[in-house]
């Protein structure tokens, strides 16, 4: 066991038990947007960073494992800043009006009153290339969450991936081929771990469309790759 304190409030955890799960267990509530129960946590976010007996770099809560004599403050200025930053540039560059939850969190920090004039939106063309569901990489905030479910944390199917580099980077699957024509399964797990409306069931998305049940059938029956310049013939 080992003995730490967390916004003031001692706890003693198991050796190898995180500061997120040690925080939970205070009924202490820490972001995360990379981090889901079912996937290994990987510390890509940052937004789970907590400081640690006040070091230079903020600590991810997510892998950082909880140390004997620990200091933690999950929520100080530096760390609502460093969460400000990353909520404000994904809010830059993502599509997040069907994420909820980092809406909320957009609010709570007070992220979605900054704006980067200069930012380039990502824009991805909407995938609808398999009977199940459709993939919209314009909301997608690169949690890794889809990929890794897909491969050693449950489905080891592996059909998603990540395509290119830098700013550009972005799911995909090998060599961009369909999803039919991919190792996928549509077993669905993708779907539930995704923050974001970037995966989305085929009957939902035509339900927001406005399209009708026959219309919707028919795009189960049949799947097809929209590009946005179907949807505005201006562009």
């Amino acid at each position: 066991m080992v003995t730490l304190t967390i916004d003031g409030v001692e706890i003693n955890v198991p050796e190898g038990t995180t500061l997120l799960e040690a925080a939970a267990q205070l009924g202490i509530d820490i972001p995360v947007i990379c981090y889901h129960e079912a996937t290994t946590a990987n510390g890509l976010c940052r937004l789970c960073v907590v400081d640690v007996d006040g070091h230079r770099l903020l600590q991810p809560a997510c892998v950082v494992e909880c140390r004997d004599g620990a200091q933690v403050e999950t929520r100080n200025d530096r760390v609502e800043r460093s969460r400000r930053t990353i909520l404000a540039m994904l809010d830059s560059a993502v599509e997040l009006e069907e994420a909820p939850e980092l809406q909320e969190l957009l609010a709570d920090y007070g992220a979605d009153e900054i704006s980067y004039p200069d930012s380039r939106p990502r824009e991805h063309a909407l995938l609808d290339d398999n009977p199940f569901y459709v993939r919209d990489y314009s909301q997608c905030v690169l949690c890794w969450r889809c990929v890794q479910v897909c491969a050693e944390d449950a489905q080891f199917t592996f059909a998603l991936t990540l395509g290119e580099r830098g700013y550009d980077t972005h799911v995909a699957t090998s060599y961009d081929i369909t999803m039919s024509e991919s190792p996928c399964v549509f077993c669905g797990q993708c779907i539930g771990v995704c923050p974001t409306g970037a995966l989305k069931p085929k009957v939902e998305w035509g339900m927001q469309q406005g399209l009708s049940a026959e219309e919707i059938r028919a795009s189960t029956r049949q799947a097809r790759k929209r590009r946005p310049a179907e949807d505005n013939p201006s562009e």
